[in-house]
């Protein structure tokens, strides 16, 4: 537990700022590793835990909005809301925008660590307007601009600073010489600072959480021939589904359902609660969690429906059932599960599956192949599906925590390709604030251009800044942060895949678009039609009454 007796005075928050800036100004993982390792060094047992807190992702939740904020900062600076609005734009990040707007205070140095500043904004959770206004404007005049701005950050809720949650892990371990794998593991789950010391946490003897999940073991995108994985009787290919990874674990005569992004789930799928009966004590399954009717695999689409909600309904439940894909044993009996070969981690779990009896939970089923070829074969059967392609894991493997690579693939089938016009540009994020890196594009119809998707990713920083340069010289109207441009450039849309859809004006919505390449070969004359599109959506896609056949 976090008290003022370990708090120091010595462990500035400015350090805690400046450890930030100097992670910003590199893009080397190994450099970032090197600066949260010193920092860890020194930094007193509740700032360490408030650094851990923070950079996993377990921020306190935002005590002022975005629109306070900038009220308050006008009132200082004498910005007019409007001019606050387009520095904004350009700048990209509310927290630096004010960091930079506010005039010079008074930076003699602060003196309250990290941990001081944390439990001063807690504590004004639910006070009113006038108390946060009078502390946060106190404090912005004693900061300096990178003070200013981690703090700007942790008021909003918004800690996305550029560090993983690997990195984090591998800082940690080289400090506690502990394997990476056990500090992942003692670091998963659902942790409060407030209820924790850096040590408690870490420790043997630590207090027991029933619910904590296991590190999600992820795979690398395969980069070689498969022929070249050796001998296939080494190998088993699974399915790669669609859908939210997740685990089921049962301890303490309790149920917990986690995401692999460490959120607790349970609730969202109340399909699951018969398996508080039914699991033994000390069990933790791996697996995907996707939308399932009569052992049959709707699209990913249905599943989003129930993804946010705060209230699942019974209309919900019939409109978007839910099944279980597992795809391995963590843990049985009490007993960690992950160092034991797959081979025998799978022969435990088929004979649980099938002991359960459950249509809505399946083992993943086991593509049987004899040669690479003729595992190819079976990859492009994989939209027929809904999965995504294939994944190749050793039989011989652990269960590991994080991507490595080595033992588990995934091979995944070539995307969808279109070509488009983009039509209207925004400013991107983070290190690309400036740039204009936000697409929407547009297909022909007739003498029309219809939008129907967005797209940030895919192009290198050269081409990115040479769009950026054709926004600007090449702007027709302005909408707020928006641009519409010239329809000139196009590009080449890849996706996985392609759903009917009522939200939007083309009538389908894309899974994961990206731009694959610049298509400095053609003209807006030759992009594809909306009549394309919806040949594809005959093709490739699922509406609401389509799925894919039966898993088993």
């Amino acid at each position: 537990m976090i008290t003022n007796d370990n708090i120091s005075a010595n462990d500035g928050f400015s350090r805690f700022a400046a450890l930030v800036q100097a992670i910003a100004f590199t893009s080397k993982t190994n450099e970032k590793t090197i600066l949260l390792t010193d920092y860890l060094r020194t930094a007193n047992e509740s700032d360490k835990l408030w650094l851990l807190a923070l950079f996993t992702g377990r921020q306190p939740k935002r005590i002022a909005s975005g629109a306070l904020l900038r009220t308050w900062c006008s009132e200082i600076t004498g910005v007019s809301p409007w001019l606050l609005s387009e520095c904004y734009s350009t700048v990209g990040d509310l927290a630096e925008t004010i960091a930079l707007l506010l005039p010079e205070g008074n930076t003699t140095g602060m003196h309250e660590s990290l941990t001081e500043i944390m439990m001063q904004i807690v504590s004004l959770y639910g006070e009113p307007d006038e108390l946060k206004h009078a502390y946060i404007t106190g404090m912005w005049m004693r900061m300096d601009v990178s003070e200013r701005f981690v703090f700007n950050k942790l008021l909003t809720g918004n800690f996305r600073i550029g560090v993983s949650g690997k990195t984090v892990v591998n800082a940690v371990a080289k400090f506690t010489d502990m394997p990476a794998s056990v500090v992942a593991h003692k670091i998963s789950g659902q942790w409060s600072p407030l209820q924790y010391s850096f040590s408690s946490l870490l420790s043997e003897g630590g207090a027991v959480d029933f619910s904590k999940p296991y590190p999600f073991y992820l795979a690398y995108a395969l980069n070689v021939e498969p022929e070249q994985l050796g001998l296939t009787s080494e190998w088993q290919a699974e399915w790669k589904w669609d859908g939210i990874r997740g685990q089921i674990i049962k301890r303490n005569n309790d149920l917990f359902v986690w995401s692999r992004g460490d959120e607790l789930l349970t609730d969202k799928f109340p399909e699951y609660f018969i398996l508080k009966d039914l699991l033994p004590d000390g069990t933790a399954i791996d697996g995907e969690i996707i939308a399932m009717a009569d052992g049959v695999i709707l699209p990913f689409a249905k599943l989003q429906t129930r993804i946010g909600r705060k209230q699942i309904s019974k209309k919900i439940l019939q409109d978007a059932p839910v099944g279980f894909i597992a795809y391995d044993l963590l843990e049985w009996n009490g007993q960690d599960y992950r160092d034991k070969s797959l081979a025998e981690r799978r022969a435990v779990l088929s004979e649980l599956i099938e002991r359960l009896n459950l249509p809505f939970i399946q083992i993943s089923k086991v593509v049987a192949f004899e040669a690479w070829d003729e595992l190819a074969a079976s990859k492009t059967e994989s939209r027929a599906n809904n999965a995504e392609g294939l994944m190749l894991k050793r039989k011989s493997s652990a269960y590991g925590a994080g991507r490595k690579t080595g033992d588990w693939w995934k091979w995944k089938i070539d995307p969808l390709v279109i070509d488009a016009v983009m039509v209207y540009a925004q400013k991107g994020a983070g290190r690309r604030s400036n740039l204009y890196t936000d697409y929407t594009f547009a297909v022909r119809d007739g003498d029309q251009l219809v939008t129907f998707t967005k797209a940030y990713s895919g192009l290198t920083d050269e081409e990115f800044k040479k769009v950026d340069a054709f926004v600007k010289r090449n702007s027709l109207e302005k909408f707020g942060p928006v641009r519409t441009v010239k329809p000139e450039l196009v590009f080449e849309i890849a996706f996985e895949g392609i759903a009917a859809s009522k939200r939007h004006k083309s009538g389908v919505a894309l899974r994961f678009p990206r731009i694959s390449r610049w298509r400095h070969d053609k003209t807006v004359e030759d992009i594809n039609t909306l009549a394309d599109l919806q040949e594809m959506l005959k093709l490739y896609g699922k509406d609401e009454e389509r799925g894919a056949g039966a898993i088993a």
